[in-house]
């Protein structure tokens, strides 16, 4: 169960699994334990620059391969990768730290993305378009964008990689992937079931380095990648849509959030306890970018809700991923574990309690992960950078509100503009607050999170673009314009 088989430490270039040109290897640690997981190779520009090179060879095939063509291997991608799920999530486990039925979920959830945009790979539709003269026909068709440069983070190590390489390699592009330096493992598992089942050579490249500055120059200088695909902080997509601009290459982000939890005193309350645990706590240990980050609940139910609340949080079991009847587990690094806790401390210190943890989990089993005790902090206001900045850690600030409009006005007050969720039953609020709050996606009595059919993405400094439902194969298309003038 704790250890890594039939997944290569090398990179995946070309068809072929290669080392890196410096030979260089970096090391794969386990946070729950601080134990090496395994060795991964250390690539440079260099290893970048070939496989750019090489899948801009494969797509002048890939992409002229009927629609079809191109869904029966994501059909087939998303019947093997079903079939090793649990084979993935042990690596997620190992390498992510979240706990195993999580991570089980998780590739669960990822296969998903396979099997919708096999489907939407068959339905890229262009249009034939009125002329104003007769002799005159125009239509409009989709083309590829080309080669896609894939970056994705730790917190989700499969779905955040099959949510970007199943549209573009349905919409005919190929993909050079660069998965975060944390969690290496699961990207060269998926692209061990995409070897396997026959993806051609060049149309799916995994490069792995333990310092990303150095690809991430070579994908935006290099001309041949026409779009950048990341998923991560807002700081990083600035840095990067910068750069994109010098070239005017395509890009898509999905960015940091701080999204609200809105409970209004008619909600079902037992539904809604249980909501608010799940989403602040249940998902990667509250390293998620549509984790609730603020939870206002309206006066009137606010210390029945609170008091609730604080009882589940002291319930959640906390451990290392393979542990029977864990549901929260380490942190990510160190450094995560740190700015959380400066988060909670500060708080603290300008009036805020922590009714529920409060600090890092040290003792017995906890002594060599980077844990932190799932917390709730009672009387907190907007000023506190609790409130402020996306804490990406088990942290639930809890607020309090008197009426609709001003909660409104308080959710919304942030440059963040990923997720959102309310909690009502009165069906002319849930129209009115779901229009107003300025959020890419806003769950209505439900903390789930977006599904495969729905186009997700965020307002403000939390995106551009959208993953998911058609629109996801659309950011991955160019639209072309054809006017045929007919002999008279």
């Amino acid at each position: 169960m704790t250890t890594v088989k039939d997944v290569s430490g090398q990179m995946y270039v070309n068809g072929q699994w290669v080392d890196a040109k410096s030979g260089k290897t970096f090391t794969v640690q386990n946070p729950a334990t601080g134990e090496a997981v395994a060795t991964v190779a250390d690539g440079g520009a260099e290893d970048a620059r070939l496989a750019i090179t090489r899948a801009s060879e494969a797509f002048k095939s890939w992409s002229r391969l009927a629609p079809v063509e191109r869904s029966r291997v994501l059909e087939k991608a998303f019947k093997l990768m079903t079939d090793r799920r649990d084979e993935l999530a042990n690596l997620i486990t190992l390498e992510n730290g979240k706990p195993i039925e999580e991570a089980k979920k998780e590739v669960g959830f990822a296969v998903g993305y396979l099997d919708w945009f096999a489907g939407e790979a068959r339905r890229v539709y262009g249009e034939m378009i009125p002329s104003h003269v007769a002799n005159r026909r125009l239509w409009m068709i989709r083309q590829p964008v080309g080669v896609v440069a894939a970056i994705t983070p730790w917190n989700f190590p499969a779905t955040m990689i099959t949510r970007k390489i199943a549209p573009a390699l349905a919409a005919g592009c190929t993909v050079v992937l660069k998965p975060a330096e944390q969690t290496p493992l699961t990207a060269l598992g998926i692209a061990k079931v995409f070897h396997e089942v026959g993806l051609p050579p060049g149309v799916l490249n995994v490069v792995t380095t333990l310092y990303p500055e150095e690809m991430g120059r070579e994908f935006l200088v290099n001309r041949h990648v026409r779009k950048i695909a990341f998923t991560g902080s807002t700081e990083v997509g600035k840095l990067l849509m910068r750069a994109a601009a010098d070239q005017l290459k395509r890009v898509s982000f999905e960015l940091g959030g701080n999204a609200p939890f809105i409970v209004f005193d008619d909600a079902d309350f037992d539904a809604t306890v249980d909501a608010a645990v799940a989403i602040k706590y249940l998902r990667v240990a509250g390293q998620s970018c549509i984790c609730a980050n603020r939870v206002y609940v309206q006066e009137g139910i606010a210390d029945r809700f609170t008091k609730a609340f604080v009882e589940k949080v002291k319930a959640i079991k906390v451990g290392t991923g393979f542990e029977p009847g864990v549901v929260v587990g380490p942190l990510i690094n160190k450094d995560t574990l740190e700015k959380v806790d400066r988060l909670v401390q500060a708080a603290v210190k300008q009036g805020a309690k922590a009714t529920a943890g409060g600090g890092p989990l040290k003792d017995g089993a906890f002594a060599k992960g980077n844990f932190y005790a799932p917390t709730v902090l009672q009387n907190v206001t907007e000023e506190m950078a609790v409130t402020r900045e996306e804490i990406f850690g088990p942290v639930a600030p809890v607020l309090t509100f008197r009426t609709e409009q001003e909660v409104i006005e308080r959710a919304n007050n942030t440059t963040y503009g990923l997720a959102s969720y309310l909690f009502t039953k009165d069906m002319g609020r849930v129209f009115r607050v779901a229009e107003a709050l300025e959020y890419g996606l806003v769950g209505v009595n439900d903390a789930g999170g977006y599904t495969h059919e729905t186009p997700f993405g965020g307002f403000k400094e939390s995106g551009i673009g959208r993953e998911g439902g058609k629109e996801g194969i659309e950011e991955y298309m160019e639209v072309k314009s054809v006017v045929v003038n007919l002999p008279k």
